[in-house]
C-alpha cells in the first residue's frame, strides 16, 4: 500500500481552491487521473458545457428504479475527467457564480435530504472522520510521472531542481523499489459538509484541504509550488 503524507496548502478561498485543482490536473507531470463523483452532485450542479454528458448520465442513474439511492451502489458514481471535476466544484464554490452556487447547494441538499442525510457540525475536511463519510460525494487523485521517466527537456524545471547525485540516487531507489513505487497526489474525501458549505463558513480556517502525496520531497515541493503559482496563490517564503 502506498504511504501518503499530508501537504498543507496556504489559506485560500473556495474559488482559489478550484484554481488549484484546475492547475493540478493540467500539470505536465500528471499521467493518470482517478476521479469519481456521486450522481447527486452532478445532477444538482449548474448546467455547463463540460458537464453536459455527466449530467445526462446522472439523470438516467437517478431515474433507474433498480438503483438504491441510499446505498454505496457503484452505479451511483461516475469516473470523471479533470474538466468535469473542476466544473463540478466551480458550480458550488466559485465566487463569480454566486446565484448558481446557491441553487446548486439547494438542489443537492434536497437530494441528500431525500435519503435522510444532512450537513453536520464539525470542521471541514477532517481526516479523522473520513471513514464515516456517507455518502462520499467526490474522490479525486492523480498519478505522477516516475523520476526515471522525466524528459531532460520537457521536464527541465524539475530535473534541474535536483542535484545530479540526488537525481541519480532517486532514480536508482525508484527502479530497485519492491513493490514498485507510484507517486500520487490525492484530495481528501468530499462529503456533505465539504460540498454544501458556503464560502463564508470556512471562516478563519480558510485552507480547504491538505493534498496527500507519495512523491519524493524535492518532486513534491517543486510540483506544489508550480501548481500554486499557476493558480495565483502567493507563497510566503
Amino acid at each position: 500500500m502506498t504511504r501518503l503524507s499530508a501537504v498543507e496548502l496556504p489559506a485560500m478561498s473556495p474559488a482559489a481552491a478550484v484554481r488549484v485543482i484546475r492547475a493540478l490536473g493540467a500539470n505536465r507531470y500528471v499521467v493518470q487521473r482517478f476521479h469519481t463523483i456521486h450522481a447527486f452532485v452532478l445532477a444538482a450542479a449548474e448546467p455547463s458545457e463540460p458537464l453536459a454528458e455527466a449530467q445526462a448520465w446522472a439523470k438516467e442513474v437517478l431515474a433507474d428504479a433498480t438503483i438504491d439511492r441510499d446505498s454505496k451502489d457503484p452505479r451511483l458514481f461516475r469516473e470523471a475527467t479533470d474538466k468535469e471535476l473542476v466544473a463540478t466544484l466551480a458550480s458550488y464554490w466559485e465566487d463569480d457564480a454566486l446565484l448558481g452556487r446557491t441553487k446548486s447547494r439547494e438542489r443537492l441538499a434536497a437530494l441528500l435530504a431525500s435519503i435522510g442525510v444532512e450537513p453536520s457540525e464539525g470542521p471541514l475536511f477532517d481526516e479523522g472522520v473520513e471513514e464515516d463519510i456517507y455518502p462520499v460525494l467526490i474522490d479525486a487523485s492523480w498519478e505522477l510521472l516516475k523520476v526515471a521517466a522525466l524528459d531532460p527537456e520537457r521536464h527541465r524545471g524539475l530535473v534541474e531542481t535536483y542535484e545530479p547525485i540526488e537525481l541519480a540516487s532517486e532514480r536508482f531507489e525508484e527502479e530497485s523499489a519492491i513493490p514498485a513505487r507510484e507517486y500520487l497526489f490525492e484530495l481528501p474525501l468530499f462529503g456533505v459538509n465539504e460540498v454544501l458549505s458556503p464560502a463564508d463558513s470556512w471562516g478563519d480556517l480558510r485552507a480547504p484541504f491538505v493534498v496527500w502525496s507519495s512523491a519524493p520531497a524535492t518532486y513534491e515541493d517543486y510540483l506544489v509550488r508550480g501548481v500554486l503559482k499557476a493558480a495565483k496563490i502567493v507563497l510566503d517564503d
